[in-house]
């Protein structure tokens, strides 16, 4: 009876001990995270799971699970770069995880004019490299067009367009002080800082780190990952340990 008294204690002592290891890990050093939308189509598909790093930008109370109110505002803070791809916490309820693009600095001003993106009033420069490709929009297979953008740093990242650009024109994003502004690769399918009611202007509080490479990646559409006869049709070997531009 003590023998068996002692194998449970000691049981419970392992578990509790890696559950502190597995807290220690994602809040300071690498978390993983589900894709579960279309929003940043092609760089990201619904299905990837990525590592993201939390040491990126320093540390916020997000970095922690439940963001416990243990901190005003961010140590060790590194600013990001424009054209990282960045999880943060929505600010609608400081709670929801997004993925995004980081487009605007602080004080940059952000505007669509016929479909092109401009920052501070300089035109990005976008190549269009397909005319002839589909993607996702939610549950909807759509037509758009393929181009890469070059941000004024030299960041190169492929976004896509619906043919017709249903985000056209816009007022200017003024990004205020410590705020930044998103946007998602999949131009006409993404709720981002152009709509400032959900979204809006991100506080680099809510930063929660930079997404760093895809480890794993299935087509839940063709078939679940528990269908192990499918998953030369589910499993997208091909993404396995693709960094993320």
């Amino acid at each position: 009876m003590k023998i068996t008294k002692n194998i449970i204690i000691d049981n419970i002592k392992t578990l509790f001990y890696a559950l502190i290891i597995a807290v220690f890990i994602r809040s300071f050093f690498i978390q993983p995270f589900y894709i579960p939308s279309s929003s940043m189509e092609p760089s990201l598909l619904v299905g990837d799971r990525i590592f993201v790093t939390k040491y990126s930008y320093g540390y916020s109370k997000h970095s922690f699970p439940f963001s416990p109110p243990i901190l005003n505002n961010r140590i060790f803070w590194k600013k990001p770069k424009t054209g990282d791809v960045i999880v943060f916490k929505t600010p609608s309820d400081n709670r929801t995880d997004y993925i995004k693009r980081l487009v605007g600095l602080p004080g940059d001003s952000i505007q669509f004019i016929e479909g092109d993106l401009f920052v501070n009033n300089n035109q990005i420069l976008k190549s269009r490299i397909s005319k002839s490709d589909t993607i996702y929009c939610g549950n909807k297979i759509i037509k758009v067009n393929t181009f890469e953008e070059k941000l004024e740093n030299g960041k190169i990242y492929k976004t896509v367009y619906l043919k017709n650009y249903s985000f056209q024109n816009s007022d200017i994003f003024v990004v205020p002080e410590k705020h930044y502004f998103f946007l998602g690769d999949n131009r006409d399918c993404s709720k981002d800082s152009r709509f400032l009611t959900s979204v809006g202007y991100v506080h680099e509080n809510n930063l929660v780190g930079k997404a760093q490479f895809i480890f794993f990646s299935s087509d839940y559409k063709i078939g679940s990952i528990l269908s192990f006869w499918k998953w030369h049709k589910t499993i997208r070997f091909e993404r396995f340990f693709k960094k993320i531009n």
